[in-house]
Formats: C-alpha cells, structure tokens, sequence
C-alpha cells in the first residue's frame, strides 16, 4: 500500500520534458516584435504616380504585430485564441491604437457573423439534422472513401454558389463529423480525417470565388473596379469567369487530397447498408429537425437574395445572421450549456485577425506594403506582372481579411497595368480568385477555424500543405490568365498608355 502511494506521487510530481521548439518560437515571435517596432524608421514607398507612402511609427508597430502573430500562430506555442488577443493588449500597450478601437474590433460584425455560423452547425448537431444528411449522403455515394472525399467536396462547392462559404463550412461541419465517426471511433487524427476537414476549407475558398453570393468580398471588388474603371460587372458575367476556375480548382483539391492524405482504408466495408439502415431508423423529421431547418433556410434566403432586392441592401448580414442565434433559443432548441460549449478560441482567433487587419489598414501599413511589392512589378512582362500582383493577394489574404487585401492591392494595381498594356479586367478576376483561396494560414478565412476545431490537423500542418496548395493555385491561374481566359474572350492586353 505504502509502495503504491509513493510511486502515484512520484508520478505526480515527475515533470514533463521541457518543450525547446515552443519557448524558441514563443521568443522568436517577441523578438521580431522588438526589432520591427524599435528599428529605425524605413523608407517611404513611393507608387508609380509619384506619391510617397510615409511607414509611420504606429504603421511600424503594426507590421511588428503582424510578425509576432504570424509566428505565434503557425506554430501554437499558445492556444491561437490566446495569441489573437496578444494582437490586441500590443496595440494598447505600445500605443499602436487605442485600446478602445483595438478591442472593439473584436467585436466586429464579421466576427459576429462567424459566431452565428458557428451555433447552427451546433444546431444541425443537436437536432439531429447532421445525421440525418450524413446516412443519407454516405448512402448515395457508398463505401469507397475517394468517392466520400469527392462527394463532400462537390457538396461544399455548389451550396458556396447561394450561401456565403463560412455558411457553408459551419454546415457542413457537422456533417463531416458524422461522416468521420463511422469511419473511425477513435480521436487521434488519421489521413481521411485530415483530408475531410482540410479539403472543408479549401473547397469552401474554391467555391466561394464562383458567384457573388459566395463571399462579400466580390461585391466589394465590382465597386472598386467600376469605380476606378468606369466599367460594371454583372452577376452572370462575374460567374462566367470565375466559375471555371472555381470548379478547375474543386477537382485539382480532390487530387492533392488523394496524393497527400489518401486514407488509410480504400473503403469501409458494409457502409453503404448500415447508413441506410440508421436513416430509416431516425424516422420522421422531429419538431427541432424542422425549426432548425426552416430558421436556416430563412436566414440563407434572405441573405441571398440581398443581391436582388434593394430594400434589403440595408439589412446587416450578421444582424440577418444573429437573428437565427437568438430564435434557436427562443424555440429551445437550444440551452445555456450550448451557449458556453461554443468553441470561443476559433470565435478569439477571427477577432485578432480583425483587429490585425483593421490595424494594418489603419496604420497605413498595409498600402505602404502594397505599393512597395507592386511597384517591384512596373516595367515587368505584362504575364508575370499579373501573377505578381495575384501573388501579393495571395499573401495578404492569408494573414489579414480578404476584403481588406482586395481594398488595398486593386486601386494600385489598376493604376500601373494601363502602362505596361494589362487590362483591368484579367487584374480584378485574377486578384479574386487569389482572395478567395488562402490554403496557408488558419486566419485566411473563417472555414479554415472552422475545419481547424475537428481537432484532425495542427495549424502547422494546414500551414505546410497549404503552401503546396497554393502553388497548385497559382499554376492553376496561370493557366487561366495565358490560355483560358483568352479563349473565352477576357481581354488581357491593352495598347499602352503613354
């Protein structure tokens, strides 16, 4: 007895090995912060019109945030929500911006828009709605698991064309869930479990770029343009580019899964008829079943139809959004311990992307990077001058909002293309399709937190394949700006201006 007690204690007091990499890059991220933030001040950049962007002391800090953030959060060395609000206490503390402006970010609509994603996935789970779509899912496509990657996949895809892609990612979230569970009861992370949630993001980024229903962030870029341009684009005139690089990339992704996480099992034996068989056991669609769904196919209606109907132009999507949070509990179908079981570090780490975004664009940091990466480009080939400019979305848009990284790239690339004979509209397409794929960093995009909280990958894993992913993208674009494109008749060149 006395042997067995001291042996639990000398477990309990034995200490766990020192974690070497975690305290290297917990004080590497700090030292970056230090360097850039105390460095001496650095140059102006000047854009191809002669005007000189000043990095000022505040824009400085800014950029030092944004190193200790990206380092913190592609390696973890704490929880990602922990790291985002680091984001904000450095901007308070350094005098970067206010503490009042720096934290109300993290309550940003967007933000909110995430959190009212986030509870109706937990409400498809709750009501039972998950299972039901799962059977019936897993009972069309059967057992081979290359055609339950694809099945999922081309699912995601096509709601992306009515429902905004953080929508579509916190539904079919839950319904990944289901699906995995039949394919493994336990909870480490396997190859199928990493395809089925990383490919989650990466398609919903795919799909997302095909109509303007996808995400805000077309809208936003058919402003800039027509605004700059003279020249607007039309719902179906956007699809019509967009489109097939949305679905060439869908089908690219259904390959890079198969190559780099090709599952463990090549199928799962008697799957087909169990899920038959556990559908017909649900039975009729329950009370919740229904509320859930009719809630859900009101908020998405009315969200998508915003486009069309002027009157509800001033309606706030994450009000329209919320309004669906609030009549889940009013109905109770949910209850208080649904509310604190939400996932509050993917709620905190779009809150720090928020404010690190706002910060960048604030500051002026952001257009200072802007115009310094983009001016590189300015007597370049028109071909690389294109991907340059894509390429510089690209990186924004996985550290900051895709919104903001369209805002910041677009007026300037569209100043300089006129000079070296690019059309504005391969500039503005190809800017999107870059915008709307960030395949690096969790903070790209609210369907990256959202496939993160599965638990099936790191973030230092979404960042390593998702480097692979996006040179995948760019060879992708490539194709689209030299061959494609062309083809179906998008201008590229110009004559040059004088």
């Amino acid at each position: 007895m006395a042997q067995a007690k001291s042996e639990a204690l000398g477990l309990a007091v034995r200490k766990e090995p020192f974690d070497w990499k975690r305290a290297l890059f917990l004080i590497l991220g700090v030292v970056i912060f230090l360097v850039i933030y105390y460095a001496p001040p650095w140059p102006d950049a000047v854009d191809p019109l002669g005007k000189h962007f000043v990095l000022s002391p505040q824009a400085k800090g800014a950029l030092a945030v944004f190193g200790l953030a990206g380092i913190w959060w592609v390696f973890e060395v704490v929880p990602i929500g922990v790291t985002s609000l680091m984001i904000g206490v450095l901007q308070a503390l350094f005098l970067i911006r206010p503490a009042k402006v720096a934290f109300k970010d993290f309550m940003d609509p967007s933000v909110l828009f995430i959190f009212g994603s986030v509870v109706i996935g937990m409400t498809f789970t709750k009501s039972g709605l998950t299972k039901r779509a799962a059977y019936k899912m897993l009972s069309i496509v059967g057992e081979r698991t290359s055609m339950i990657y694809l099945g999922t996949m081309l699912l995601t895809v096509t709601l992306t064309h009515i429902m905004a892609h953080t929508a579509v990612a916190a539904t079919m979230f839950p319904l990944l869930m289901a699906i995995y569970a039949m394919y493994s009861e336990d909870d480490q992370p396997t190859k199928f479990g990493k395809g089925l949630f990383i490919g989650l993001a990466y398609v919903a980024g795919a799909g997302s770029i095909i109509t303007l229903l996808g995400a805000a962030r077309g809208a936003v870029a058919v402003g800039f343009f027509r605004d700059m341009t003279g020249k607007d684009i039309g719902f179906f005139e956007f699809s019509k580019y967009l489109a097939p690089m949305g679905w060439l990339m869908a089908i690219l992704l259904w390959c890079f899964f198969m190559v780099f996480f090709k599952p463990e099992k090549a199928r799962i034996p008697g799957l087909k008829e169990k899920a038959k068989m556990m559908y017909k056991e649900l039975g009729r669609l329950t009370r919740n079943e229904t509320l859930t769904a009719v809630i859900v196919a009101c908020t998405i209606l009315v969200i998508s139809v915003q486009s069309f109907v002027p009157a509800l132009k001033v309606l706030d999507k994450s009000g329209i959004m919320l309004c669906s949070t609030i009549l889940f509990f009013v109905f109770k179908i949910l209850d208080i311990n649904d509310l604190e079981a939400i996932p509050w570090n993917i709620v905190l780490l779009f809150s720090g992307a928020m404010s690190i975004g706002y910060c960048l664009w604030d500051t002026g940091a952001a257009s200072w990077l802007a115009v310094n990466w983009l001016v590189m480009f300015q007597k370049a080939h028109w071909f690389v001058f294109i991907l340059g400019i894509a390429f510089f979305v690209l990186i924004m848009t996985n550290f900051i909002m895709n919104v903001a990284a369209i805002a910041i790239s677009l007026p300037v690339a569209l100043v300089i293309a006129p000079y070296l004979g690019v059309a504005g509209e391969v500039i503005f397409y190809s800017c999107l399709v870059t915008a709307g794929m960030p395949f690096v960093l969790l903070v790209g995009a609210a369907p990256n937190a959202i496939a993160y909280n599965s638990k099936q990958f790191t973030a230092g894993e979404f960042f390593r394949y998702g480097i692979i992913a996006s040179v995948m993208l760019m060879l992708a674009l490539a194709l689209m700006v030299a061959v494609i494109w062309p083809l179906m008749g998008l201008p590229i060149t110009v004559p040059r201006a004088m």
